[in-house]
């Protein structure tokens, strides 16, 4: 009941009640003002638009403090596998899970941005360990095999995809640096102009 009483649908039909009253006074309505301010009001409240629908904010500290925990296992996890990877893989995702780490490591920053914070959780939480997992849950010997057509195999395909993860970590990582970038930028500027005055 309270919160109906700061609704759009109860300001709206108060705003229909006020101009019951004001024709009221003003002499247009006689003695059924009470039932033309009580339909205005009813009139105007169900004309309003609905409440706007507003979902639980994301904690974005403690989403942060799990992304960076479930990276450092997936690291251990593929560090445990490291015979069955194929040959520099693992360094990539240690590269990967680093660049991530650190973007995490800055949870207020990035729920400022959320763009970029969709890119690193959609990294962390899905790309990364997709790609690392689907490899690991394929058979040794199969995984390690080329395909009979001469087409890559699946240690083919996860090297190819752990570059291609490490070039959008890097992107983003980017964009997420920009800002600090660009004002290292106007320093340098501002101090070049400020030794040619001198």
């Amino acid at each position: 009941m309270i919160r109906y009483l700061g609704s759009t649908k109860n300001l709206a039909g108060c705003v229909g009640g006020l101009i019951g009253l004001v024709l009221y006074v003003t002499g247009v309505v006689g003695g059924l003002w009470p039932v033309v301010v009580a339909g205005l009001y009813a009139v105007f409240a169900l004309l309003a638009p609905p409440e706007r629908v507003r979902l639980v904010p994301v904690d974005t500290v403690a989403e942060a403090g799990r992304l960076r925990t479930d990276l450092a296992s997936l690291v251990d996890k593929v560090t445990a596998q490291a015979q069955r990877m194929p040959e520099s893989s693992v360094d990539r995702v240690r590269r990967i899970a680093e660049v991530l780490d650190d973007l995490l490591a800055r949870p207020e920053r990035l729920s400022a941005e959320p763009d970029v914070r969709h890119a690193v959780v959609r990294l962390a939480r899905t790309d990364l360990p997709l790609s690392v997992q689907t490899y690991l849950n394929l058979p040794w010997w199969f995984a390690a095999k080329r395909r009979a057509t001469g087409e890559p195999g699946a240690a083919d395909e996860l090297v190819a995809q752990l570059d291609l993860l490490e070039i959008d970590a890097h992107r983003v990582a980017e964009r997420f640096y920009a800002g600090d970038v660009n004002q290292q930028a106007d320093h340098t500027r501002y101090l070049r102009d400020r030794g040619r005055e001198n």
